[in-house]
């Protein structure tokens, strides 16, 4: 049998959902390292006597996933494997009560907003002087830059603002300040997050300050891409387009989730707009910055989603061949708006909806890839994998969008390096090539 809880513990985080949660446990390993804890992320073996779980609340899936670990380490500790069992995240500030009286083998649970308790119950204190310290989980050139907490939105489907609160900013000087110090260890690519990228600004600053943020980000020296995730479409502030076009640091890549585009739903969605107005959200876009790569998110299946406003769905990517596509069932979600809709449109026809439109993305994408088979694009290589390396390209993001690869038998290439690559080959969801020569230029497209 283990000592218990000894002063040679080591305390295994477990991170589930989405790129928020991973900035969230790396903030916590990051408090624990100060505080002189061993900690380990995702630890393969299992053998930390201590175990944290970072649970995701937003869907379905998610939430099935968390209790699926949350089971999984409770039973380890019954066995005798684990000590301590502490659990934490959006998945338990939703659910608190109910996961206490259902799964009493965890030691205990926290929410998201319970940082300097949990780290007590580690035997740690909050310091609170490390602004921007953590120990980052993604591969040692890239780290996702949290902006702002909560949202403010009022959308029908979501749960977020119940499990995160309402829209916090940072302030400027913090989030250069958190920068800087990954560019000293060596970031080369910045992804700015937050449930609400163009509300920034606007709880302290009494203006949306996004563009104001990245003219800041882009005076960092070592920082050579910073990239913009989850842009919300209404209120969306033009002068970001602005900084885009002329700051080559800022990757032409948004990603902006629609949800849909019929206005009928949009309006029971609470997403504060129509579908004359997203259609010319897009068009502004592409007009403004024509190599931008868009990447959105559709959800299926909400109630009232009749045949003829899915095909009013699908003919809409059609015409506007988006760069990179997601899909997603609808989720009827408790203590959410739409909750109070029937949820009428069965599973089996949601999924199938949802392939349908991924059939036509991938279409879409294969055409748009065979226009890229001979040009010179600067990548930057993430990993080796088996006898291929694995980069992507400014208007990829890690994990969800194209990749490129490059035959690691024929071709040296450095892992967090940027490289120009010529594409030779190109399928729906990937891109083939040759490297050209070393560069740290951004190559327009």
């Amino acid at each position: 049998m283990r000592t218990k809880y000894s002063s040679k513990n080591k305390i295994n985080v477990i991170t589930l959902g989405c790129s928020k949660n991973i900035i969230d446990s790396e903030v916590l390993m990051g408090q624990l390292k100060a505080n002189n804890k061993e900690v380990v992320h995702e630890d393969k073996k299992e053998d930390g006597n201590i175990v944290v779980i970072n649970t995701c609340g937003f869907i379905g899936k998610a939430k099935e996933e968390s209790v699926n670990t949350i089971l999984h380490f409770a039973q380890k500790k019954e066995r005798g494997e684990v000590d301590k069992v502490f659990v934490t995240g959006c998945l338990s500030e939703r659910y608190k009560p109910d996961l206490e009286k259902e799964i009493q083998n965890v030691d205990q649970y926290f929410g998201t907003h319970d940082l300097p308790n949990l780290l007590k119950a580690l035997g740690a204190d909050y310091k609170h002087e490390l602004i921007g310290e953590r120990l980052t989980t993604t591969p040692k050139h890239y780290a996702y830059l949290k902006i702002a907490e909560g949202c403010d939105r009022p959308c029908s489907f979501c749960a977020i603002p119940l499990m995160r609160g309402k829209h916090v900013s940072k302030t400027i000087e913090n989030l250069v300040t958190e920068a800087q110090k990954l560019a000293k260890k060596g970031i080369k690519e910045l992804i700015l997050i937050a449930q609400d990228l163009t509300y920034y600004g606007l709880d302290i600053y009494k203006k949306r300050a996004l563009a104001n943020l990245l003219k800041e980000l882009v005076k960092i020296d070592g920082i050579e891409w910073i990239r913009l995730h989850y842009a919300f479409p209404s209120g969306f502030p033009m002068d970001v387009l602005e900084v885009m076009k002329n700051e080559p640091k800022v990757c032409n890549y948004l990603d902006i989730p629609l949800q849909h585009i019929n206005s009928e739903l949009l309006k029971s969605m609470k997403r504060g707009t129509t579908s004359e107005k997203t259609r010319k959200l897009v068009s502004k876009f592409r007009d403004f910055v024509p190599n931008m790569a868009i990447r959105t998110t559709m959800i299926v299946g909400y109630p009232g989603e009749t045949e003829a406003i899915f095909q009013e769905l699908k003919e809409f990517i059609r015409e506007s061949e988006f760069d990179r596509l997601g899909c997603f069932t609808y989720s009827h979600e408790e203590d959410t708006s739409a909750y109070l809709l029937e949820d009428t449109i069965p599973q089996d026809v949601k999924e199938s909806r949802v392939a349908e439109i991924m059939e036509m993305q991938a279409e879409i994408s294969f055409n748009l890839n065979q226009k890229k088979v001979g040009k010179i694009f600067t990548c930057i290589f993430d990993r080796k994998e088996g006898n291929d390396y694995i980069g992507r390209t400014e208007f990829d993001s890690p994990d969800v969008d194209n990749e490129v690869i490059v035959d690691a038998s024929k071709h040296y290439l450095q892992t967090g390096q940027f490289i120009d690559i010529k594409i030779t080959e190109a399928t729906d969801f990937d891109l083939y090539g040759e490297p050209v020569t070393l560069s740290k230029i951004k190559t327009l497209y």
